[in-house]
């Protein structure tokens, strides 16, 4: 059978293709130690699973749920969002449950994207952004990250007639892959840029409790006017360790918000009610959780600089997120970089290019990795290559 035009075009997940290589070596009894995708090792707090567990137990939550989430979520979220930010939110128009941020991401573009529309894409980037606007008849427009502007697009180089077509603008901080971080001026910018070209922003916003050295993240949705051209996506993923359970949350403009909800009600069921309430422990519950899983986050930063340094790596120390992003020595590109880590010690990173072409010359480590693996993979690393000048930028 002929499968659409869109699936023939459609590239291999990253992540697929890089699981693949090490399952092959694997197979052959070689032991990888993988740096290379950004799924949390540490458990979902007790607390949170308890609850869980107790109201799996309630035949009231065996049956279908809402799209729209229950309204004790959404009053949750509404709450997190001024007791975190200083932001009120109506938690009936302006918040919107999801089965994990993924899953709002790849379905936005379908609520704004018509064949021949542009979405302004980061670039390196997480792929979602890029692959649901071609999933919807959209082209995307790369912004390309550089380093000497702290991996912000330029946006005022981008030309007037892709503004003309453009509907969707993508931003992300803390930011996936560059481990870079924005401020409320930029985010000011940003919403005065889109209301100029009548723009909606979606900003990923997965990592905002994932923070270092007392550093404190700032959301699209304190900026002057931001609800009225902007979303913002969220997970309970990487705050409380819950990717496995697939919940997460979109707030901000309510005209936006019904689209994604009105889409939603027509693809899916919603998310397990058991999982709402496990989210609403997580939001309203203890937070010493976040403070503790940091402190083990932020010791492994500073191995993984440290010794990425030693090795000829010029990285930048994240002031958050789950990621270093490091330049890889002269002579190699990230491809080869990538094969000849993984051929010559049998670790594992991942190729800066695989998120943009703007992503080339440099490699993502993630922090996600059990201490005992990455205490290994250091030494591999640490072995690789002994001689280089230690690099470390602040």
């Amino acid at each position: 059978m002929k499968v659409s035009q869109r699936i023939e075009k459609l590239k291999p997940y990253l992540f697929v293709e890089i699981t693949q290589k090490i399952a092959e070596k694997q197979a052959k009894g070689e032991e990888i130690i993988s740096f290379a995708i950004g799924d949390p090792d540490i458990p979902t707090p007790p607390h949170i699973l308890d609850r869980l567990c107790r109201e799996a137990q309630d035949p009231a939550n065996h049956r279908y749920p809402e799209s729209a989430g229950l309204p004790e979520l959404c009053q949750a979220i509404a709450r997190w969002y001024q007791s975190r930010f200083g932001v009120s939110l109506d938690p009936e128009t302006e918040v919107l449950p999801l089965i994990g941020a993924k899953e709002g991401i790849g379905h936005i573009a379908f609520c704004y994207i018509d064949p021949g529309d542009t979405a302004l894409v980061p670039d390196p980037a997480y792929p979602v952004y890029s692959i649901s606007t071609m999933l919807a008849g959209g082209t995307p427009y790369y912004m390309a990250l550089r380093e000497q502007n702290g991996f912000l697009p330029d946006l005022s180089s981008i030309r007037d007639y892709t503004l003309q077509r453009a509907r969707l603008l993508w931003i992300n901080y803390p930011n996936n892959p560059t481990g870079a971080v924005a401020e409320l001026d930029f985010f000011n910018r940003v919403v005065e840029f889109a209301s100029r070209y009548d723009i909606a922003v979606c900003h990923d916003f997965p990592y905002s409790e994932v923070a270092f050295d007392g550093y404190q993240t700032v959301s699209l949705m304190q900026a002057d006017g931001a609800r009225d051209i902007g979303v913002e996506f969220h997970s309970l993923s990487k705050s409380y360790n819950m990717t496995g359970w697939r919940i997460g949350m979109v707030v901000g403009n309510a005209g936006m918000v019904d689209a994604l909800r009105r889409l939603k009600s027509n693809l899916d069921s919603g998310i397990p009610q058991a999982i709402q309430y496990a989210a609403i422990e997580a939001l309203t519950g203890p937070q010493d959780c976040i403070a503790e899983h940091n402190a083990i986050y932020q010791r492994r930063r500073d191995l993984i600089t440290e010794v990425l340094a030693s090795v000829g790596l010029e990285v930048t120390i994240p002031k958050a997120g789950l990621y270093v992003w490091a330049r890889v020595p002269e002579g190699y590109d990230s491809v080869d970089f990538t094969a000849n880590l993984l051929d010559q010690v049998g670790v594992a990173v991942t190729p800066g290019v695989g998120y943009g072409r703007s992503g080339e010359g440099y490699v993502r480590l993630s922090l996600t990795i059990p201490d005992a693996a990455l205490v290994k993979g250091l030494s591999r690393l640490s072995g690789w290559r002994n001689t280089r000048r230690l690099t470390l930028k602040k």
